[in-house]
């Protein structure tokens, strides 16, 4: 597949974010491609996607049925953002001087999807209040256990990810957590079975984030990030990312606190989503 997109699009970006946290035995970043195990529906395979020769991805797929192709590359434009339109965008951004300078900086930044929501779900769960290294780490040992082998011709893509039948029935803890996060976990995916809609965008920012938080263990941090990444929420707000917190502080040279970063985004709706994205690659810029 040749995957269109409104330029420029920060690839180096893209990659970096996606890097940063595969999964190992699920996904893999190698010399600017990025390759995982998919599952849509009652098949499975693998995608390679890589940036193309002019304004589109090249997307490589690998399906037991190519009934699923259709499915794919929907679920591919939301993954890598690819229905963005970065000059509407950045001109409202840029309303804002803080906004202005990091939009110059990385005008073709965009947000990162997901493939699947249960598991940006899980991601989001594991990721409470520990390091994207630790979280990744845990995930790992998750899709190991949990996952189905798959044989693929890539050695870094081995397993699928777990279907929320064997997540909700699994101790979780016993991958090396609290128990009330792997409760938590496995309540989400009950949640899925039950509501097969969970993930799917609702009628309002505020209806999806409130019907997540209505999950046990699920805050306003999880709920905003899973608006964010899977149901496209444009301005979803993790406030209280510790991040988006100390990519402020730095940027305006002072302590900020979770209330005033909230205050402060005022200015960047209702594209909160995308101004999150520019400072946490602002805190990259600075590494």
């Amino acid at each position: 597949m040749r995957l269109a997109y409104q330029p420029p699009y920060d690839w180096a970006a893209m990659l970096g974010f996606l890097s940063l946290r595969a999964i190992t035995g699920l996904e893999s970043v190698e010399a600017g491609v990025y390759r995982r195990s998919i599952r849509v529906g009652g098949c499975h395979g693998w995608i390679s996607v890589e940036s193309g020769a002019g304004d589109w991805l090249e997307v490589g797929v690998e399906v037991s049925d190519a009934a699923a192709l259709a499915e794919v590359e929907r679920r591919l434009r939301a993954m890598f953002d690819l229905d963005a339109q970065p000059g509407l965008i950045n001109a409202q951004l840029a309303t804002d001087p803080l906004m202005a300078q990091l939009v110059a900086a990385r005008p073709g930044l965009r947000v990162p999807g997901a493939w699947d929501g249960l598991e940006l779900a899980i991601r989001a769960v594991l990721g409470q209040q520990i390091t994207v290294v630790a979280a990744i780490r845990l995930a790992g040992k998750l899709v190991a256990q949990y996952g189905q082998p798959l044989a693929t011709p890539h050695a870094g893509i081995t397993h699928l990810f777990p279907t929320p039948q064997v997540l909700a029935q699994a101790d979780l803890a016993t991958l090396g957590m609290p128990k009330a996060r792997g409760r938590t976990m496995s309540g989400v995916a009950q949640a899925l079975l039950d509501d097969p809609q969970l993930f799917e965008p609702k009628a309002s920012l505020n209806d999806g984030v409130a019907r997540l938080m209505a999950l046990p263990g699920i805050g306003d941090w999880t709920a905003q990030y899973i608006a964010m990444r899977q149901m496209r929420e444009p301005d979803a707000f993790a406030s209280g990312d510790v991040g988006l917190i100390n990519a402020l502080a730095a940027l305006e040279g002072g302590p900020v606190s979770a209330r005033q970063l909230l205050v402060r985004a005022e200015a960047w709706r209702p594209l909160r989503a995308y101004a999150a994205q520019h400072l946490w690659a602002s805190l990259q810029r600075a590494d």
